[in-house]
This record gives structure tokens, sequence and C-alpha cells, in this order.
């Protein structure tokens, strides 16, 4: 039985692997995420097949960042799709003119707060302001919701206070960075387990590498639905 709080990233370079990788899981998963790596393999046919013809729902992981009326008429043309989710950066112009795009559609948009592959000394180097990074995650957050994001992505390590947020009523929290227990971390940095990512607050996380590059990749899901099916 599928849970949509799980979702799927298709990390594979193109539709093929990609299908591959859904067939594999076939009704064990419900809902798959696919980024900037697929875009260039087919991406969006793959997502716009997984909807329209398998009943999947679909997490376009783009991480919009431009002037307002680019980023407007692009989530214009992605809302045509049918998609469930949509990232954007989660800068307050860049979330409302990508609201003002899927005007008329049931596409929401989420707002990225700090990647989980980032820590401290990394947004030293990208040039951030100081401060404790949990603190300008739940700032972003804040003004992401205010700016009328319909969710935000953040790491499982804010969940909770980002829950506790007044502006966070009825938005989604997307939790990247979740990793079964001992699983390998590769590049993620703020990471924490399903259950702890569910019990904290998130609607869904998001996992791929411990499921896709699992021999077992449906047997690998299914544990982490047994998991988050326990909070």
């Amino acid at each position: 039985m599928s849970d949509d709080r799980l979702i799927v990233a298709l990390d594979v370079p193109n539709i093929i692997a990609g299908m591959d990788v859904v067939n594999k899981l076939g009704a064990t998963v419900s809902f798959y995420k696919i980024g900037l790596g697929m875009l260039t393999g087919g991406g969006l046919a793959l997502a716009d097949e997984l909807k329209q013809e398998h009943n999947k729902r679909i997490f376009l992981d783009l991480k919009l960042f431009d002037i307002g009326a680019t980023v407007e008429a692009a989530v214009k043309g992605i809302a045509k799709y049918e998609l469930d989710f949509l990232t954007v950066h989660g800068d307050p112009n860049v979330v409302k003119a990508a609201k003002e795009g899927a005007a008329d559609s049931n596409l929401k948009i989420l707002a990225v707060t700090i990647l989980t592959s980032l820590d401290r000394e990394d947004l030293n180097a990208n040039m951030y302001k100081p401060g404790n990074i949990s603190d300008l995650v739940v700032e972003r957050a804040d003004r992401a919701f205010q700016a009328g994001a319909d969710g935000v992505i953040a790491s499982p390590l804010e969940s909770k206070r980002i829950r506790d947020l007044v502006s966070s009523s009825d938005k989604l929290i997307v939790t990247p960075g979740v990793r079964p227990e001992g699983a390998e971390l590769g590049d993620q940095k703020r990471i924490s387990t399903p259950g702890v990512a569910i019990k904290n607050g998130s609607n869904h996380i998001v996992v791929g590498r411990p499921i896709i590059r699992s021999s077992d990749p449906k047997a690998a899901a299914h544990n982490i639905l047994t998991e988050i099916n326990s909070y």
C-alpha cells in the first residue's frame, strides 16, 4: 500500500532509467520527484507520462530563480502539465511571481529555504548573512509563507520550528535530507530519519539514493513506509 508522504527522487539520467525505477517500485510508491538532473534526459516527458498514464503524483524540483516576469512565464507553462509540486527559490518576489504563474491551476508552489547539503561554512562562502542556520531557515520559511508559498522545502532539523510558526497553518513542509538509519549520507549534511521528520511536522519526505540504489528498491521503500506509519 502506497503512502504519498513518501516522495521518491528519480535521481537518474534519463527517462528509460526513470521508468525502470518506477516499474520496480510498482504500486508501493505513488509520488515521485523529478529534478534538474533529469530535465535534459526527458524529465518533463516522464513527468507527464507518470501523471497522465500511471496516475502518479509529481514533484518537479527546478528551484526556479529569475526576475519576476520570467518566473511567472515559466510557471505558467509548467502548470499546463497538471503536476502537483514545483520548487522555486524562497525569495518573496520569486514566490509571488510563481504564484501568479500557477493561478487557475492546482500546482503547489514550494519555496526552497536553505539546501540540506549546505552547512554554516558553505553559507559563509556564499556570503549569506551570519547567524544560526536553523534560525535562517525558519526566517526564510516565514517570509515565503507570507509571500503566498503553498509550502517550503526544509531539512528535518527545522521542521518542528517551522510547523510552530503561525504562518505555517495549512502549509506544506516537504523534507529532503532524509536517510534511514545506517544509510550513507552522500552529500547531505543536515539530515534525520524518516520517522523523526514526520514526527517533527513534515508532510512529505523525499528519499532518493537509499531506495533507487538499493538491491531491492521495493523492500527499501516498504521499510521507510513502515517507519513513517508508526508515527
